[in-house]
């Protein structure tokens, strides 16, 4: 109940994902006030991102960020968070930061590397499944980036709805509608830079992969053990080959098993790229991937073993620097 918040001029900087049972959608509470100066929520397609002013967020007392992370640093909107937390350095007098965080719905666990090499700008230096919440992450930029400005995280715990609503009930995004997809998002966002379809556009978002050159019944890709590979097909309504039939899979998961989604991908990569000449990848990939260790296993010049190894090894590295940034009792843990 800062002063702030009560009295001052507050921008809401929000994903459709920010409602609560007690209070409604955050700006709700702002509006009823009657201090909501600035609303700034995804617009357009799918692919959306929160946009914002500068020069009206510099007349703004407050500025208030909520939105459902996913547990994987290639989420857009947290990115826009990031791209966010880099504007306000540039003010001379930037309005005090308030985070209202949530719990990340695929927990504490960890999987891949954190980012060497090029790579997108906003992005924090976190592993590909980081096991952070969007407060822990904003920390840790607001660390990296040397801000100065005043940053308050309000507790997940805070909220009733907080504590008892499943983090991915309320869908964080339009192309993650449920848990299978967030689980499968780590990995399975980077088929968009490549000549397959990850479901986009079908109710089986980041499940199904395909392109109508696949031939599901030839093959057996690669699935760790508790992960099914079913044959399939669908014709995405928007996206890569819309209307079109694609052939391919649907990835399933028996009960209880821990999914590594980035390491399952890339597995698939390589085996689609070993066995279909239409199968490409795009410069894109490469720079999400942001490790040249990975990029020499896609592009076939090493074995699983050692990039599983040098997985192994960054993930070690990256649950000990999380350690700095917690805020809640439970720890980061790398899947084993």
């Amino acid at each position: 109940m800062d002063k702030a918040l009560r009295d001052g001029r507050v921008g809401v900087f929000a994903s459709p994902a920010c409602w609560d049972a007690q209070r409604g959608y955050t700006w709700d509470i702002f509006s009823a006030r009657g201090n909501l100066a600035e609303l700034m929520l995804p617009e357009g397609d799918t692919e959306a991102h929160i946009d914002f002013d500068l020069d009206k967020i510099s007349t703004l007392d407050a500025l208030v960020v909520e939105i459902q992370d996913t547990g994987s640093r290639h989420f857009r909107y947290t990115g826009d968070v990031m791209r966010l937390m880099s504007a306000l350095n540039t003010l001379p007098s930037p309005p005090p930061l308030y985070i209202v965080d949530r719990m990340n719905p695929l927990g504490r666990s960890v999987e891949g590397t954190m980012p060497a090499g090029e790579s997108d700008v906003f992005l924090p230096k976190v592993a590909h499944r980081h096991g952070l919440t969007l407060g822990e992450l904003c920390l840790l930029y607001y660390d990296e980036t040397g801000a100065s400005y005043p940053l308050h995280v309000i507790s997940a715990d805070c909220s009733a709805s907080g504590r008892s609503l499943m983090s991915w009930a309320v869908p964080p995004a339009d192309d993650i509608p449920g848990l299978f997809s967030a689980i499968m998002y780590t990995g399975g966002v980077l088929w968009t830079d490549t000549s397959l379809n990850p479901g986009l556009g079908t109710g089986r978002p980041y499940e199904y992969i395909g392109a109508p050159f696949l031939k599901p019944s030839s093959v057996t890709p690669p699935a760790p053990e508790g992960v099914l590979m079913r044959p399939c097909s669908f014709v995405p309504a928007e996206g890569l080959y819309a209307g079109e039939r694609c052939f391919g899979y649907q990835i399933l998961l028996t009960p209880e098993v821990q999914y590594k989604s980035l390491g399952h991908t890339l597995a698939l990569m390589r085996f689609f790229s070993e066995r279909y000449s239409q199968f490409s990848v795009g410069d894109a990939l490469y720079t999400r991937l942001a490790d040249p260790v990975m990029a020499a296993f896609l592009r076939g010049s090493i074995s699983a073993d050692i990039v599983e190894e040098h997985i192994k090894s960054e993930e070690q590295k990256w649950v000990r620097k999380a350690r700095r940034f917690l805020l809640y009792d439970e720890a980061p843990y790398r899947i084993k």
